[in-house]
C-alpha cells in the first residue's frame, strides 16, 4: 500500500520511528498550547513534543529538533502555511462553531467518537463550505484583507460581533496590569469628583 493513502501512527526521527498520538484532541492541545500568551516559545516547543511522542521520556535530546520539524510536518499534513495569511480563526474561541461544522461534513458527531485521526479531522475540517464559521471565518478574512463588507455582511458582523471579532489573548501578567490601571483609573475619577 502507499503510504500517502495511510494515516501514520509513528513518526521518523534521525532514522528511529517514534509512536505518536494522532487522535485529533491531542492536536488541538498543541495548538491550543501554541496560542497561550503564558507560554514561552520553548514551552510551547516541550508541549508539543511530550505531547505528540508516545515516549518522549526515553527521547534523547539530541533528537529534539529532529522531533520538532516531523511533529511539525505531522500537524500540518504536509501543507504549511506561509505565514502571509491573516489570522481568521482561533481553536479555543471558535470551537463552538467549529465543531459543528465539522460535524455537518462528517455526517455525525465528532466529539462522542473514542478515537478520530488528526487528519481525518483535519480532512472534514477543511471541506467545511457553508455555515456560521464557514461565514465568519469569510468576514474576518475579508476584513482582515481591507475589503469592504456588503451591507448584509456588515449586518451580519453588528449581529454577531461576539462570534466575529476574534479576542485578543491576554497573558496574566498583563491582564494584571490592566486591571491595576483600570483600578488606577476608577482612584482617580474618584477623586476627581470631590
Amino acid at each position: 500500500m502507499n503510504a500517502a493513502w495511510g494515516l501514520p501512527e509513528t513518526l521518523e526521527v534521525n532514522g528511529c520511528m517514534w509512536d505518536i498520538r494522532t487522535d485529533y484532541r491531542a492536536i488541538l492541545d498543541i495548538l491550543m498550547a501554541f496560542q497561550d500568551p503564558n507560554l514561552e516559545g520553548a514551552e510551547k516547543q516541550y508541549v508539543l513534543l511530550a505531547v505528540i511522542y508516545v515516549d518522549f521520556d526515553d527521547m534523547p535530546a539530541s533528537d529534539y529538533e529532529s522531533a520538532f520539524a516531523a511533529a511539525t510536518e505531522f500537524i500540518d499534513n504536509g501543507m504549511k502555511a506561509d505565514g502571509r495569511n491573516p489570522k481568521t480563526m482561533d481553536w479555543e474561541q471558535d470551537a463552538p462553531i467549529i465543531f459543528p461544522a465539522v460535524n455537518a461534513v462528517a455526517g455525525y458527531e465528532v466529539r462522542s467518537a473514542e478515537y478520530i485521526h488528526w487528519w481525518t479531522f483535519l480532512g472534514y475540517f477543511m471541506e467545511i463550505r457553508k455555515g456560521i464559521f464557514a461565514t465568519v471565518a469569510s468576514l474576518r478574512n475579508k476584513k482582515a484583507k481591507g475589503k469592504k463588507l456588503e451591507k448584509q455582511e456588515r449586518e451580519f458582523w453588528n449581529a454577531n460581533r461576539r462570534l466575529c471579532v476574534l479576542r485578543e489573548k491576554l497573558s496574566d501578567e498583563d491582564i494584571e496590569e490592566k486591571e491595576r490601571l483600570k483600578h488606577m483609573l476608577k482612584s482617580y475619577e474618584g477623586g476627581s469628583e470631590s
